[in-house]
C-alpha cells in the first residue's frame, strides 16, 4: 500500500475529522478519533473515505 505522506497529513475521517493513521497489514487507514475508530479501505492505493464502506471495529470485537 502506497500512500505519500503529504496525502496522510491532509486526510481527515469524514465522520469525526480526526487524523488518519495507516494500517498497512490491514490495508486500512485508521480513524484516530477515541470515540470514531472507523477502519477505511484502501483499494488499489486510492483511500476510500466513505463512511458506508467504512469497517467499525468495535463492532467487529464484540461479535467475537
Amino acid at each position: 500500500m502506497q500512500i505519500d505522506d503529504w496525502l496522510l497529513e491532509i486526510l481527515a475521517c469524514p465522520k469525526c475529522h480526526s487524523p488518519l493513521r495507516v494500517d498497512e497489514a490491514a490495508e486500512e487507514l485508521i480513524c484516530t478519533g477515541a470515540d470514531c475508530g472507523l477502519a477505511y479501505p484502501v483499494r488499489d492505493d486510492i483511500p476510500v473515505l466513505l463512511i458506508d464502506e467504512a469497517r467499525d471495529p468495535k463492532v467487529s470485537a464484540d461479535r467475537r
